[in-house]
C-alpha cells in the first residue's frame, strides 16, 4: 500500500485539503493539533511517506543530514553514529553516514557529489574529517550548514563541539604518576587527528609538572586501531627500558597492549598497567576491564547535530571529560621501581 499511497489519499482519508497536509509535513506552526493528529493517523493508516525528491521539487527541506566521517576505530564510530541518530529522531529527520578517507586527493570532490547527489539540508564533521582542508572548502563553497566535532583549527569557521584533551591526557598522566610510576610509555595516535598532538602535549605537560623528563623512546607511533597498539607495546616491552605503565590514545590501542602483554606472561595491572582513552564499549570488554579517559563522544555527536538542525549561531560547546578507575592500573610494583633509572 505504502508504494501507491500519496499526498491525496492521505487528505482524502483524513477529510482535509491536500495544502493541509503539505502543511503537516512542513511542520508548519498555524495547523491545529487535532488536525495534525488525524493527518498523521491517516499517513501512518496508509504508510505513506513523502518522498524526498518531491519535498525537494517543492522547494522544502529534504529533512536529511549527512555524517561524514574517517576513523580507524569501529567502538569510538559507533558511538558518534549514536548520538547523530538520537538528535534526527527526536527531530524526525534522517541520518546518513558516510566513511570517506582523508588522505585521497579527491576527497573534497567526493563530498560536493555526496552533498549534490542527497541532497542534505546540513553536515556533520567527525575527526579527523572535521580538519580536513579540501572538505572545508567544498562545503563553504557549497554554501551548506555544518558542524565540527573535536576541531583543532578554523575555530572561528563553524559552530563545534569538543572536549580539552590535552587536559584529559595530563589527568590520565597525572594519575599514574600518583600511583608511583616514572617510566610510563605514551602511544599516540593517528597523525591525521588534531587530538592526537593534543593528547601527547597533555602527556608532556604532566611529565614536567613532576619533574620527570620526556623520553622519546617512550613514546610510539599509533594509528588509533588495534594493530598499532600491538606494534607499539612489543617496542616498548623488548626494549631495554620496559616501562611500567602505557598510556595509549584510545582504547584500541590499550586494548592491543593488553593482548601484547597476556602473551608475554605479565600480569596486569601487578607487572604492568595500561590505560586508555574514549571509554568505548571495548573498555569494559577486555580482562582486566581498562582504566581510561571518559570521552563524552556520544553527547558530543548529539548536541552537534542538535545544533546543525536547530541552525544556532557560531557556538562552541565543551563538554567534560572524567577519569574512570578500573582494573588495569595499580600502584607501581617496588621490584620494578627499584630496577628503573630515575635519575
Amino acid at each position: 500500500m505504502s508504494d501507491r499511497s500519496n499526498i491525496k489519499d492521505v487528505s482524502a482519508l483524513a477529510g482535509v485539503s491536500v495544502k493541509t497536509v503539505s502543511r503537516v509535513l512542513n511542520g508548519h506552526r498555524y495547523v491545529s493539533q487535532d488536525t495534525r493528529e488525524r493527518v498523521e493517523k491517516a499517513m501512518q493508516e496508509l504508510e505513506f511517506r513523502p518522498s524526498v525528491a518531491a519535498r525537494i521539487l517543492a522547494g522544502n527541506k529534504s529533512g536529511q543530514i549527512a555524517l561524514i566521517y574517517d576513523n580507524h576505530s569501529p567502538y569510538y564510530m559507533n558511538q558518534v553514529q549514536m548520538g547523530c541518530w538520537e538528535a534526527c529522531q527526536a527531530s524526525n529527520s534522517r541520518l546518513l553516514a558516510q566513511p570517506v578517507d582523508v588522505g585521497d586527493a579527491m576527497v573534497g570532490e567526493q563530498v560536493r557529489g555526496l552533498v549534490t547527489e542527497t541532497h542534505v539540508d546540513g553536515v556533520v564533521l567527525s575527526s579527523p574529517v572535521t580538519d580536513c582542508a579540501p572538505v572545508l572548502k567544498a562545503l563553504e563553497g557549497m554554501d551548506i550548514p555544518f558542524v565540527r566535532i573535536s576541531p583543532g583549527t578554523n575555530h572561528a569557521m563553524t559552530s563545534s563541539v569538543f572536549m580539552d584533551d590535552a587536559q584529559a591526557a595530563d589527568d590520565m598522566t597525572s594519575y599514574l604518576i600518583a600511583q608511583g610510576h616514572r617510566k610510563i610509555g605514551f602511544i599516540r595516535g593517528h597523525s591525521s587527528h588534531m587530538a592526537s598532538e593534543e593528547r601527547l602535549f597533555g602527556y608532556r605537560r604532566a611529565l614536567d609538572r613532576a619533574g620527570l623528563p620526556f623520553e622519546p623512546a617512550l613514546v610510539a607511533p599509533g594509528e588509533f586501531d588495534f594493530d598499532s597498539g600491538v606494534a607499539a607495546a612489543h617496542l616498548f616491552l623488548n626494549g631495554p627500558t620496559r616501562p611500567s605503565a602505557i598510556f595509549a590514545s584510545n582504547d584500541d590501542m590499550a586494548a592491543g597492549v593488553l593482548s601484547v602483554a597476556h602473551d608475554m606472561g605479565l600480569s596486569v595491572p601487578q607487572d604492568l598497567s595500561v590505560a586508555g582513552f574514549d571509554d568505548t564499549t571495548l573498555a569494559r570488554m577486555v580482562w582486566p576491564q581498562l582504566t581510561t579517559i571518559h570521552q563524552p563522544t556520544r553527547e558530543m555527536a548529539f548536541a552537534a547535530t542538535q545544533l546543525l538542525l536547530q541552525g544556532a549561531q557560531l557556538t562552541h560547546r565543551r563538554l567534560q571529560h572524567d577519569l574512570i578507575e578500573r582494573a588495569s592500573v595499580a600502584p607501581v610494583n617496588p621490584d620494578l621501581l627499584s630496577s628503573q633509572d630515575l635519575s
